[in-house]
């Protein structure tokens, strides 16, 4: 038996894949390329250049590798393209999944990881955010998350596909072999590494007339390790006949950005110049995540909660490969 990774070559999946396969899981990763690197999927590990929303080929594959589950990190995630674009956000993320989710069921795959995000709960209301938070999206992106979310429960409910969500707050860091790689990079870790390498002349922070310590946003950075391991588990919990769940993944705690550069100058050793700019509509103070449920249900333990150990594996990663995977 196998698990099909579809986003596998992209930056969350590639570690996943690469986690997998330490714990001697067979693997086959589906992936359209569109973000994803192929340099970021052993050679060893079967691969399909394609789109989840293809019924033939996904059904080729789930009868070729005995496929026994399925993480889904396939998907476009920039907020802002969303808004520019919301026909290929609703289509791809959304649309496609659904037929993803069709040709699961009509193999009888009935375990599923969805790779979903807390952009479906939209404005916090409080924090932290815990799992019972109101959901409501401010972008195409982040609705097109809940609505996998939506379907998800009904296809559990018609035909018993069983689920873990987990919602993401700030994926970062990196691995020895997986880092993060964006033609368009929106991230502040790699930005802010992005100056520090001298690919930019400064980084931008976007208000510091917040309520927050320091007056600039605080978000809940998790490593991209502890993320992996959290769907690992995810996976050995439906084996074991879990309930279906809608999990948060964060630490917990919040940085805010001036904590981010000064823990980013002191890992690189260099002067990374940071210019105030007016504050970015619809930007929240503080985005942080209760993530007593993962623990409890999955029983989930984050190994890397400190920023500056994030930031190290995150440079370490980009000194190596200082043109991402080119």
């Amino acid at each position: 038996m196998a698990i099909l990774v579809t986003g596998g070559a992209g930056y969350i999946g590639s570690v996943v894949v690469e986690d997998l396969r330490a714990k001697g899981e067979s693997v086959v990763v589906l992936d359209n390329l569109v973000y994803g690197h192929r340099a970021a999927v052993d050679a060893s590990v079967p691969f399909y250049d394609g789109n989840i929303g293809d019924k033939d080929l996904v059904s080729q594959i789930l009868r070729e590798h005995e496929i026994e589950a399925c993480m889904h990190f396939s998907a476009f995630a920039y907020v802002g393209e969303s808004v520019e674009k919301p026909q290929i956000y609703y289509e791809n993320n959304f649309v496609q999944t659904l037929h993803l989710l069709d040709v699961l069921i009509e193999n009888n795959v009935k375990k599923i990881i969805f790779s979903s995000t807390c952009a479906t709960y939209g404005e916090p209301q409080y924090v932290p955010i815990d799992e019972k938070h109101p959901q409501s999206p401010t972008s195409p992106y982040g609705w097109s998350k809940f609505m996998v979310e939506r379907a998800l429960i009904d296809y559990d409910a018609a035909y018993g596909l069983k689920y873990v969500a987990p919602r993401y707050f700030n994926a970062c860091g990196a691995t020895e072999k997986h880092g993060e790689h964006h033609a368009l990079e929106t991230h502040l870790i790699p930005l802010v590494l992005q100056v520090a390498q001298g690919k930019r002349e400064f980084i931008s922070i976007f208000g510091n007339d917040y309520s927050t310590s320091d007056g600039t946003a605080v978000r809940d950075y998790i490593h991209v390790s502890d993320l992996s391991q959290a769907h690992i588990l995810a996976l050995e919990y439906l084996r074991r006949g879990g309930e279906s769940q809608f999990v948060n993944l964060g630490i917990g705690g919040g940085y805010s950005v001036e904590e981010v550069l000064e823990a980013a100058r002191k890992v690189t050793g260099k002067n990374i110049e940071a210019r105030i700019v007016g504050r970015r509509a619809g930007d929240p103070s503080q985005l942080v995540a209760e993530a007593k449920k993962a623990r409890e249900v999955l029983g989930w333990n984050p190994q890397f909660p400190e920023i500056e150990k994030i930031i190290e594996s995150a440079w370490t990663w980009h000194e190596k490969h200082p043109n991402g995977y080119d």
